[in-house]
């Protein structure tokens, strides 16, 4: 049953769901009737209720992809297939360090939240004021960020942390801040990078050649939705699509012994070589890969 304070979805029986909270006293009005607020508290989760003017109306427990589809939006948020797919890969779990930046309307806060659990925290970067304190009102709004920490400031200062377990980055120029991201995680961490345009993608990706990156990938999220209907089953019309791309890493020192056993083809000798002819030309490239790079563009 919804206690009073708590969150609740009513479901209209044209298929109409709106996230509400129970007030003791404070009844819905709408087209259909009154509904009573004692009436829904009496309630079980998964019941009908039925107005005034005897319309009945379906009672459920909101879950996290409410929660994240129903904040409050002042920024462009991340849609729940993006966010399902980043906790996955960071691994975020009951006990887990995870680091976010910048935290925007707080969509992703609430899962890092909500996955890390009573051991786990998360550290989450703002540095606009506006978003800090909407992201704060946005975890007050769902009942949770007890395990979270807020920081209202440019992630150029860096982060306070140094063992995290996995950090993501939601910024416009992510390349100009990976010596803080690496700083701030553990070695083998996983970080995830999102950007909307595959420019950023290209700028980040010849940024991380010259760090302790490896297990690099680019990825992008993709829901396509099915018309439930057995005698007319094909996709919908519509569909969520591009949001933005994911780049994923884990912060890995290379090593020449380890690089040198990897297979390699034609294609990516050549695209080894061009990496290394990149990193000579801005003097970024150890002595030992110079000693090596004739052999290698063979």
């Amino acid at each position: 049953m919804p206690a009073y304070g708590e969150l609740f979805i009513l479901v209209s029986p044209k298929g109409k769901r709106s996230l509400r909270r129970l007030r003791q006293g404070e009844d819905i009005h709408g087209t259909h009737g009154v509904l009573d607020a004692a009436t829904i508290a009496a309630a079980s989760f998964g019941s009908e209720v039925v107005s005034r003017q005897g319309v009945p109306f379906r009672i459920l427990k909101p879950g996290l992809y409410d929660l994240i589809r129903g904040v409050k939006r002042q920024t462009q948020v991340l849609y729940p297939k993006d966010i399902g797919y980043i906790c996955l890969r960071l691994g975020v779990g009951n006990g887990s360090r995870i680091i976010e930046a910048g935290s925007g309307s707080g969509s992703l806060t609430l899962a890092l939240s909500w996955f890390s659990g009573e051991r786990g925290h998360v550290y989450t970067y703002e540095a606009r004021p506006e978003f800090y304190a909407l992201c704060a009102k946005n975890l007050a709004w769902a009942g949770l960020g007890h395990n979270v920490t807020q920081y209202n400031r440019d992630i150029a200062e860096g982060f306070d942390q140094t063992d995290a377990d996995g950090l993501f980055l939601d910024v416009r120029t992510p390349w100009e801040y990976l010596d803080q991201a690496l700083a701030a995680v553990k070695p083998g961490a996983g970080t995830v990078f999102f950007v909307p345009t595959v420019d950023q993608i290209a700028k980040l990706l010849l940024a991380m050649e010259t760090r302790p990156f490896d297990d690099i990938e680019v990825e992008e999220v993709l829901v396509r939705r099915w018309k439930a209907l057995a005698d007319r089953l094909r996709p919908e019309d519509r569909m969520i699509a591009h949001t933005g791309f994911l780049i994923f890493a884990r912060k890995q020192q290379r090593s020449e012994a380890f690089e040198a056993l990897k297979p390699m083809g034609t294609r990516e000798r050549k695209q080894e070589a061009a990496r290394k002819q990149r990193l000579e030309e801005a003097g970024l490239l150890p002595e030992e890969d110079l000693t090596n790079g004739s052999s290698d563009a063979l």
